[in-house]
């Protein structure tokens, strides 16, 4: 199972993969990010990781992020008396009163790359609820309540919306991420272990992402809801590293499946289809995502055009 990775880019990004073997692997930011060959034992599907960044998916944000409570003027709370920790555990939040453990970039950069005790909003905002940060999307220091944080953050406005912490723990979240979120989402483990995050499943086919900027992307061995950071690529056949490099309908696979793909390239990005309606082109054909003897509920038709 690959890694799931982050990465500075600028609509934001999270990365993902699915089950087979490795192609390439390269550290952004916060996580691995890779290539792989088939799903679940699927034969010819793949999947690559995907960028996340600064905004809990915004990218394009390279101011400092050491911002916290005090260089912020303590907009939130401040708590001045604390001896803080360093770092803190995030599944289980051991921050003092009236904080709480957030991951944040600890080295002035895009990607979450640590975590520290920040204050909890006075008046905070709950999950699926609009957002703030302060500073920028990997200060850490936003207006979610304790368990959430702030995702996908526009860096011009430095809002954006909450989102649920994974909760539990990473073997049990790892092994059954339905079981740590709440219903219609699943837990997702990127940035080296510091985002534990709960986000939207979906269909790669339908595109049924709530967010109008996330797109349905592979993420281990299901499909969840990503920032699209694509920007002017994405299209099929082009060069991709990170699952979400890819337009809507497409993934980031190994150059090798898809006719007229860069092979020095990392990735390529490669329609899905519907085994009951493939629609592939260029002497490709539709091949099962998943190994038809553990399909997910839901993706009975999913697969991909490759090359046979």
């Amino acid at each position: 199972m690959l890694a799931v990775a982050l990465a500075a880019s600028s609509p934001g990004c999270v990365t993902a993969g699915s089950e087979g073997t490795s192609a390439t692997s390269t550290t952004s930011g916060s996580t691995t990010t890779s290539s792989s060959t088939g799903t679940d034992g699927a034969s010819s599907t793949s999947a690559a990781a995907t960028s996340t960044s600064s905004t809990g998916a915004t990218a394009d944000v390279t101011s400092s992020a050491s911002t916290d409570s005090e260089t912020a003027g303590c907009v939130f709370l401040c708590r001045p008396d604390l001896d803080l920790p360093d770092t803190c555990e995030i599944w289980d939040q051991d921050c003092p009163e009236g904080m709480k453990c957030n991951a944040w970039a600890n080295d002035g950069g895009g990607a979450w790359n640590s975590t520290k005790c920040v204050p909890v909003d006075a008046d905070p905002d709950a999950v699926g609820e609009a957002c703030t940060v302060v500073g920028n999307g990997v200060s850490g220091v936003d207006s979610c309540d304790k368990g959430a944080m702030c995702w996908n953050v526009d860096p011009e406005t430095n809002e954006g919306s909450c989102i649920a912490l994974c909760q539990g723990n990473e073997e049990k979240c790892s092994y059954d991420p339905l079981s740590c979120c709440p219903p219609g989402s699943a837990c997702t483990i990127p940035a080296g272990g510091n985002l534990i995050l709960c986000l939207q499943t979906c269909d790669p086919i339908v595109q049924d992402c709530d967010n109008p900027y996330e797109v349905c992307y592979p993420v281990n061995d299901s499909f969840q809801c990503a920032p699209d950071d694509s920007g002017v690529m994405g299209a099929i056949g082009d060069p991709c590293e990170f699952i979400n490099g890819c337009d809507p309908g497409t993934y980031c696979g190994p150059p090798e499946d898809y006719p007229g793909c860069d092979a020095n390239a990392a990735g390529c990005c490669i329609p899905f289809c519907s085994l009951k309606d493939p629609g592939c082109v260029m002497g490709t054909e539709c091949q099962p995502w998943y190994d038809p003897m553990n399909v997910p509920p839901g993706y009975e038709d999913l697969g991909s055009c490759v090359i046979p």
